[in-house]
C-alpha cells in the first residue's frame, strides 16, 4: 500500500503547478518537462496543465538574437479533464511569455517544431501547430498582430506586424498537436531583428 501511495504522489508531483526546476534543470508542467539545456535563453517560471482553459505558461528570457531550442519531453500523460472531448495524441496549449534580453529589437518572431533536432518536421510525423485546425483561435500574441503558418516542408509559425524592444516581454500562444506522439520534441524559437 505504501508503494502505491508513493507512486501516486510521484505522478501527482508531475502535474503540480508553478513548480521550480527539477534536480536535472527541467521544469515540469502538464505532463511534460521543459528544458533550456541548449542555451541562449533561461526559463524563469512555469505554470498550467496544458489544456485550452489552463495552458502551460512558460516565462523565459532570450539572450540571443538568433534561434534557440526549447526541449520538450513527455513525462506522463495528463489526466483526463472532466467533460473534455477525447483526442488521440498530443494536444498541448502553450503560452510563452518571452522577455527580450538580447539588447536588440525584434520585428518578427518565428517558431518551428522538430521531432529530430535540426531536421524539419514533415507532414507524415504528425507533429504540427494544429495542422488540422481544430482550434482556429489558438494562435495569438500581444506584441505582434499577424501570424502565418507553414506546414510543408516545415511546421513553422511566424508572428509579424509588431515589435518587442529590449527589456520588453512579448507573449505568444498556440496549440501543439501530434497525432503520433514521440517522447521528446523540439521547439525552435527564432527572434527576427531589423536588417541595417
Amino acid at each position: 500500500m505504501r508503494g502505491i501511495a508513493r507512486w501516486a504522489a510521484a505522478i501527482a508531483a508531475v502535474f503540480l503547478l508553478g513548480a521550480g526546476p527539477a534536480d536535472d534543470g527541467r521544469w515540469l508542467a502538464g505532463g511534460y518537462s521543459f528544458s533550456d539545456e541548449r542555451g541562449g535563453f533561461r526559463i524563469r517560471a512555469i505554470d498550467g496543465s496544458g489544456t485550452r482553459d489552463d495552458p502551460v505558461v512558460l516565462t523565459q528570457e532570450l539572450y540571443s538574437a538568433s534561434s534557440v531550442v526549447l526541449v520538450i519531453r513527455e513525462v506522463a500523460r495528463p489526466p483526463p479533464q472532466p467533460g473534455a472531448v477525447h483526442y488521440a495524441g498530443t494536444r498541448l496549449y502553450l503560452k510563452l511569455e518571452t522577455v527580450n534580453a538580447s539588447g536588440l529589437a525584434w520585428i518578427e518572431f518565428a517558431y518551428e517544431l522538430q521531432e529530430k533536432p535540426g531536421l524539419p518536421s514533415t507532414y507524415g510525423d504528425g507533429l504540427s501547430f494544429d495542422q488540422r485546425r481544430t482550434q482556429g483561435d489558438a494562435v495569438s500574441s500581444d506584441a505582434f498582430s499577424a501570424h502565418k503558418r507553414d506546414f510543408e516542408p516545415h511546421d513553422r509559425l511566424l508572428f509579424s506586424k509588431g515589435k518587442s524592444d529590449p527589456g520588453e516581454m512579448a507573449s505568444f500562444s498556440f496549440l501543439v498537436t501530434d497525432l503520433t506522439p514521440v517522447a521528446t520534441f523540439y521547439l525552435v524559437q527564432d527572434p527576427r531583428i531589423p536588417f541595417s
